[in-house]
């Protein structure tokens, strides 16, 4: 674990997170990917006690609500997110936990239904550690399901609309991003291949029930879009997966 990075994104996040309200939130899995409607990997979520790694702005956790959950929790390294979250989800009494995914906070063991992260847990400076919580917060027989960039796509360079890729994928390391989202906000966000993902799960006890490799949603099937360098686009999207969406099972 890297504290120093973890200090910094925090209050990196709680000075970008107005970017990210609503942003990334179930029902969708990331950037133009297929949603929870067109792939059912939650099943029914009637009394089920989710948590959301990376809550954000709540919006996942109210969608949950919406589908008859019956606790919701949340945790979120940004003080900024977790105060969002308290306004989206008023009158739901939310649990929500302002920590880093990566050290023990306090959430409850052989607890949970469903834990699940919406493009957050790639964020995690120490996977092993934060994949050994997330298994200790689960029932025998919960589900862990996470969405992160696919990482190859950070990869993928586009050239008036001729894609490469750029720089070496077996480096496992950390970039860091000066200005996020044009702010000064320095963020340092960890680069890991997808079997490092895949193996860790398994290093820690987990059964892995589906890796998804996304495809564009159906909803954009009418949108054309024109030739796009966009880090994200529909362009791109349509050729090579934005993200990977991984579902796991404690037995």
């Amino acid at each position: 674990m890297n504290t120093e990075i973890i200090k910094q994104n925090k209050k990196s996040w709680n000075t970008v997170a107005h970017h990210f309200n609503g942003k990334d939130a179930l029902p969708s899995y990331g950037p133009f990917t297929q949603t929870e409607e067109e792939l059912g990997l939650f099943g029914d979520l009637t009394n089920k006690k989710v948590l959301d790694i990376g809550c954000g702005s709540g919006h996942s956790l109210r969608y949950m609500a919406e589908k008859g959950a019956g606790e919701l929790w949340g945790l979120d390294l940004s003080d900024t997110q977790i105060e969002a979250a308290r306004e989206t989800l008023k009158g739901l009494e939310p649990r929500l936990f302002c920590s880093p995914m990566e050290v023990e906070n306090g959430l409850p063991e052989f607890y949970f239904d469903y834990v699940y992260s919406i493009y957050a847990i790639g964020w995690s400076t120490d996977l092993a550690t934060t994949f050994k919580l997330v298994y200790s917060y689960l029932k025998q027989g919960g589900c862990f399901i996470f969405s992160w960039d696919h990482p190859l796509y950070a990869h993928l360079k586009s050239e008036n609309g001729q894609l490469y890729l750029n720089g070496s994928y077996q480096d496992e390391g950390v970039i860091t991003y000066p200005n996020f989202k044009g702010e000064d906000a320095p963020m340092a966000i960890p680069t890991r291949k997808l079997s490092t993902y895949i193996n860790e799960l398994i290093k820690v006890g987990f059964t892995i029930e589906a890796v998804i490799e996304s495809e564009v949603s159906a909803n954009y099937d009418p949108i054309k879009e024109e030739v796009s360098d966009r880090y994200y686009s529909l362009y791109k999207a349509r050729k090579f997966p934005t993200t990977m969406i991984i579902k796991a099972v404690k037995k």
